[in-house]
């Protein structure tokens, strides 16, 4: 029987905070000027769906809920703000606030069915995933983030998932990444993590006192709109886009001289396929915004080793809807390419955090100009060990919080499970539903190679 997620039932158990493995003190730790973008202020969940290894005898294994609730206490020692409370002080900044009682809320749940039955979350059943992710309250009795939680979902067939989340105010994706490879180590019977964690925000550039706004590319009441948007009623979708489809693209702009990355070659085709699917008006402008990550730039600021904190910056490409339609993908991916070059320049860098950004709510996002892409291809989720005995098979975002706006691209690995998938990439999305179906229809055109 193939479950879903009218069907997927929980038994929750009580929700109980794992503090370090030794006392915190009282104190508030400052956040960068990276961290403290409002338009990445909130909290990411992502699901990691582990294979049973012993199915034949699925009880007789280590319990993964007290396995990752031990080693989450020793990891804690090492990356203790996250066991913190992210607040905002009387002069509109945000911080985190460390006290002895505070820990991570942590929670453990058993699933009525078998992984296989969900597909291991690699199926069109993009929302299931919503199911497994945490979903009490973010915050605490007044009001303050946490920087982390976690929901440990175990299922019959002695597979569990986890439901981890992470708030980006105190991590980008490489941090948690590093973060969670600390937790796999300590699980597996490490004595410490092989990257020491560093928080030293201080340490990186900070912004001058004098902030100024973000002046949009895009421009003043020019995006273009949709019948679609805005609406509340999104759906949300997966499109793989296998490897074959990705080697025909890149082949068919080759053939123009032009160099591309993969990113470059199917963002281009996404974006496109995206305005076409909302219907958007031809002499509006879109706004294509690529999250980049900077560690290896700033050579007079370098970030420390084992710096977890954010460390990205956005690029822009603005383009009318009709320039989206009727340019040749080559020249949009070169676009693209040379747009992702500039955040290797230190002043472009500087400029970016003495920006203030608008909030999700200050700025329409919802109109449907604006795309913002996040890669985690290669954030290594699905390289790492295995944990309580089970494998690591698939990694999803949950599409909740930060991960279910319809701006919003993320580009994954294929799950472990299909390995037709090799080589190729997965694009999670959030569309209205008569817009979702004609981008999937659009989509399905690169694999078939009629574009």
């Amino acid at each position: 029987m193939a479950y879903h997620k009218e069907t997927l039932k929980l038994e929750m158990k009580e929700v109980v905070f794992v503090k370090p493995s030794n006392p915190i003190s009282s104190s508030i730790l400052s956040l960068s000027d990276f961290d403290r973008r409002t338009d990445c202020n909130g909290l990411g969940q992502i699901i990691l769906v582990y294979q049973s290894q012993n199915i034949d005898s699925p009880t007789n294994k280590l319990d993964p809920f007290v396995v990752i609730k031990e080693a989450l206490s020793k990891a804690l020692l090492y990356y203790y703000p996250l066991a913190g409370r992210v607040v905002e002080n009387d002069d509109g900044k945000l911080s985190v606030h460390l006290e002895p009682s505070h820990g991570v809320p942590l929670i453990e749940a058993n699933a009525n069915c078998h992984l296989s039955s969900l597909e291991y979350l690699d199926g069109n059943d993009v929302e299931i995933a919503n199911k497994l992710a945490f979903d009490l309250p973010l915050q605490d009795k007044n009001g303050h983030e946490y920087p982390l939680v976690l929901k440990v979902t175990k299922f019959l067939c002695g597979g569990f998932t986890i439901g981890l989340g992470v708030s980006h105010v105190v991590c980008d994706g490489v941090g948690v990444a590093q973060f969670f490879k600390a937790l796999n180590e300590l699980a597996s019977g490490k004595s410490e993590p092989s990257i020491k964690p560093v928080w030293k925000r201080e340490c990186v550039l900070v912004g001058s006192k004098n902030k100024q706004p973000f002046q949009d590319p895009m421009g003043i009441d020019t995006g273009a709109i949709s019948p679609y948007l805005p609406t509340s009623n999104l759906v949300h979708g997966c499109i793989k886009v296998g490897s074959e489809g990705i080697r025909r693209l890149k082949m068919s702009l080759m053939k123009e001289n032009i160099t591309t990355t993969t990113l470059d070659c199917v963002m281009a085709y996404v974006w496109r396929a995206r305005a076409r699917a909302l219907n958007q008006n031809y002499d509006g402008k879109t706004r294509l915004s690529i999250m980049t990550g900077v560690r290896k730039y700033l050579v007079d600021s370098p970030f420390p080793k084992g710096y977890y904190g954010n460390a990205v910056v956005d690029v822009y490409v603005v383009l009318t809807v009709k320039e989206l339609n009727e340019k040749p993908l080559s020249e949009i991916a070169k676009l693209i390419n040379m747009s992702k070059k500039v955040s290797s320049n230190s002043d472009y860098i500087k400029k970016s955090i003495n920006t203030i950004y608008p909030s999700s709510e200050d700025f329409n996002y919802v109109s449907g100009a604006v795309v913002s892409l996040t890669d985690w291809r290669h954030l290594g989720f699905l390289e790492m060990g295995d944990l309580a005995g089970n494998k690591l098979v698939n990694m999803v975002p949950a599409p909740c919080n930060l991960f279910g706006l319809v701006d919003l691209f993320i580009l994954t690995p294929p799950s472990n499970m299909d390995s037709s998938m090799k080589g190729g990439v997965r694009v999670f999305t959030s569309l209205p539903s008569a817009a979702m179906l004609k981008f999937i229809e659009e989509m399905n055109t690169l694999n078939n190679n009629i574009y």
